[in-house]
């Protein structure tokens, strides 16, 4: 394994030597490039202008980012224009940012704050005013501290309501120049990083697979916290077409961060364990997008712990994105899935189904950007073919 992780190193290397002969005009007409930032990473002003907490303003500041916060962090808040320059200055078609919902609404619901819709407002215009077409993600990892205080947040039914508000008056308010919309980033990272293992926020976990958790449950509630997600996706993608999409002509998708899995070995038992963690990694997001059910496996293995969806659910999840995002894959995992073979429900979801070795990091930055349309038919040819077999 270690040879394969060597040649994918090298020849990404060989690669990457050769991007100087690279132009504009070797790519498509239509193909965008672009950056990308979230609020917190970049904003700073953390406490100006009426914006309040979100829970990764809480996580950072209990120490979980070795001190560093995103009370100023780039400063974008005061030098969007400086930063826009650089942008046109680099060349960027594109720039997808996030808005921070504790700055836009700062207790979750309810009134609206100019100061941010301001910003926003400028920040937008700027962009457009230097042809960079701005990209606008929904959440990032940022709930308002408010909304987890209240109910929990991602684990509490009432967020379906709440974020579907806050799409509402981010479409009314910015929909009439900006056409891409992404309700929510890496779901399923999130989901596992903030409920299951607790290097996330809301640092929700249990012991012994949990990091520093205080409360929460690994082995329900990522489950719970992702149902709720794509219920949130899938209104959000509803209101928009029902109220939105005829004025405005834009496109809302969901950032899917796309896990890849290669069996070790051409056995049977292997097959099934690298298809079993493509279901659990990324068929647990698509799945519902593709065919509006979880993967059976998933069903089979979690059990009473995996929520299900209504008719009326499954029917608005399905199909409930008009554009397709996927976060760079790592090169193939050659992994051998041992765990998977004899799971105990109990365990939570990132120690069940995976206890291999994984090349990828060996590469650093060995990252190979892919369409999500790709992800999804690779991944439904995959589960055809299976469920076939099987």
């Amino acid at each position: 394994m270690l040879k394969v992780s060597l040649v994918l190193c090298f020849l990404l290397i060989k690669f990457s030597s050769g991007t100087d002969n690279f132009s504009r005009d070797d790519f498509p007409p239509g193909f965008v490039f672009g950056a990308s930032s979230s609020a917190y990473q970049v904003e700073g002003a953390a406490d100006e202008d009426g914006r309040t907490p979100s829970i990764l303003d809480t996580f950072a500041h209990a120490g979980n980012f070795d001190g560093a916060t995103g009370d100023v962090a780039c400063d974008e808040y005061h030098k969007y224009k400086e930063d826009v320059k650089l942008m046109a200055d680099t060349g960027l078609e594109a720039y997808r940012f996030s808005i921070s919902w504790s700055r836009l609404i700062p207790n979750g619901k309810g009134p609206v704050n100019p100061k941010g819709v301001q910003y926003y407002n400028n920040l937008i215009d700027e962009l457009i005013s230097n042809g960079i077409q701005p990209h606008v993600t929904l959440h990032h990892s940022d709930l308002p501290q408010a909304l987890e205080d209240e109910y929990g947040g991602w684990v509490g039914r009432e967020i379906v309501k709440d974020f579907t508000a806050y799409a509402d008056v981010c479409f009314k308010t910015f929909g009439d120049r900006v056409l891409y919309w992404t309700t929510m980033n890496e779901p399923n990272v999130f989901s596992l990083g903030g409920y299951d293992i607790g290097f996330l926020p809301p640092q929700r976990c249990s012991a012994p697979f949990g990091v520093n958790c205080s409360r929460g449950n690994s082995s329900v509630e990522p489950y719970i916290a992702v149902h709720h997600l794509l219920l949130s996706h899938a209104s959000a993608a509803r209101l928009y077409k029902k109220k939105y999409q005829d004025k405005q002509h834009g496109f809302v998708g969901i950032n899917v961060f796309a896990y890849w899995f290669v069996p070790l070995t051409k056995t049977i038992e292997d097959e099934l364990a690298a298809q079993r963690a493509l279901d659990f990694y990324t068929g647990w997001i698509l799945s519902p997008l593709v065919f509006g059910d979880y993967p059976d496996v998933m069903k089979k293995n979690a059990g009473s712990r995996l929520p299900a969806f209504t008719s009326l659910e499954s029917r608005s999840v399905k199909g409930s994105t008009t554009a397709n995002i996927a976060e760079p894959m790592p090169t193939p995992n050659l992994v051998h899935l041992v765990a998977a073979r004899n799971f105990d429900v109990n365990e939570p979801l990132w120690t069940l189904h995976v206890n291999g070795s994984s090349n990828s990091q060996a590469c650093g930055a060995g990252l190979v950007l892919t369409s999500l349309d790709k992800v999804v038919l690779e991944y439904a040819l995959q589960l055809s073919d299976h469920q076939q077999r099987g």
